[in-house]
């Protein structure tokens, strides 16, 4: 896996989990949910973008997605 792939690494990620919608929201009920993503930038103008279907099956199990973003173009 690529360190840039992230929708790849989503993919991976949830196809190991369940697919069960009622068990995640059972697991929301006593839990916090988060996908944390630490982005190490060339240039300080990089981007990345994250598809709506990646978006949406992070949303339906109440997933939230927190990004750091780092800028190396100084180093």
């Amino acid at each position: 896996m690529e360190p840039e792939d992230l929708s790849g690494q989503i993919d991976e990620l949830l196809g190991k989990l369940t697919s069960d919608m009622r068990a995640w929201a059972t697991i929301r009920e006593t839990c916090r949910i988060d996908l944390f993503v630490g982005l190490f930038m060339n240039s300080g103008n990089n981007g990345l973008s994250v598809s709506p279907a990646h978006l949406l099956a992070l949303g339906e199990r109440g997933i939230e997605l927190g990004l750091d973003v780092y800028d190396h173009s100084e180093d």
